[in-house]
């Protein structure tokens, strides 16, 4: 079995009540049960957020070499945006 450790934490009164909602229903066997699930999505969600920075970062990187230097004429291009996007509507 791995090292486990004892952590005491607190909770607002309403996320205590959904937890203990959740055990009562059945969704899970015990409160820490409940806690390390929600404690595994947290792990999870933190490692695709630095992956979606690391795909950002490639992304710009490979724009940065491969793309248009200089200024830009952002009403002239939302202009173009928009009139490409009636063309696409329309047929």
């Amino acid at each position: 079995m791995a090292d486990i450790e004892r952590m005491t934490i607190v909770f607002p009164e309403q996320m205590a009540a959904e937890i203990r909602a959740t055990v009562k229903a059945g969704e899970y066997a015990s409160t820490s049960e409940a806690v390390r699930d929600g404690v595994r999505l947290w792990r999870e969600r933190r490692q695709m957020r630095g992956l979606d920075r690391d795909a950002l970062r490639r992304a710009w990187d490979e724009g940065k070499a491969n793309g248009f230097a200089g200024t830009h004429d952002m009403r002239k291009l939302l202009a173009e945006t928009k009139a490409e996007a009636r063309r696409r509507k329309r047929g």
